[in-house]
């Protein structure tokens, strides 16, 4: 009796094995499976850097997916969010809602950069699709610094007015938590009142 209670539950657990496999080898369920469980780890909040790292060269040129021509210096002196992603990418697809509602709350005073590889027609389609408004960029050139040359998608920075790298963040996140506002309305705050003086 004991040996076919575990004979049962070993096929049961073999059966949801291989449903799981049959799942993401499916091209059509694939995706789809991806992305549900990348929005569960974009559920978290991601860390802030205790220790602070400076970038000293933030000449990067990109081109926005209208044509018009951008260079990340010109954030120099702002507070600034840095986000490298692609359409395909299921765990930058399932993070982008929370940097969307960060742009919309922040947006006025927080420079915003999402950059990608693909090609403009594709981004313009992908942010009508999901009725995105942030501003995307395509790198002309590679850049000297290697906070800005990602070896895997999303890579997602936020520095301050110094260029300091309060947040460095590789993979899917929740940018939309409270940790992450207080620190970046703590940073608009310094920054205004830096300019006051």
């Amino acid at each position: 009796m004991n040996l076919s209670l575990n004979a049962f539950k070993w096929s049961v657990s073999n059966i949801i094995s291989i449903i799981i496999i049959a799942l993401l080898i499916i091209p059509q369920t694939r995706k789809p499976l991806q992305l549900q469980i990348q929005k569960m780890f974009a559920q978290f909040s991601p860390s802030i850097e205790t220790e602070v790292q400076t970038i000293t060269n933030l000449d990067f040129r990109l081109q926005s997916v209208n044509g018009e021509p951008f260079n990340l210096n010109e954030t120099n002196g702002k507070v600034k969010l840095i986000s490298f992603w692609a359409t395909w990418c299921p765990p930058c697809v399932a993070e982008l809602p929370s940097l969307q509602a960060l742009y919309n709350e922040f947006g006025e005073d927080v420079e915003f950069v999402f950059i990608s590889n693909e090609s403009p027609e594709v981004i313009l389609k992908f942010l009508e699709k999901n009725n995105y408004n942030f501003p995307v960029y395509s790198p002309v050139f590679q850049p000297q610094s290697m906070y800005l040359k990602p070896n895997t998608i999303p890579r997602t920075l936020l520095l301050d007015h110094k260029n300091r790298v309060r947040i460095f963040k590789e993979g899917a996140a929740n940018w939309h938590s409270d940790k992450v506002r207080a620190l970046i309305s703590k940073l608009v705050i310094k920054y205004k009142s830096y300019f006051d003086l």
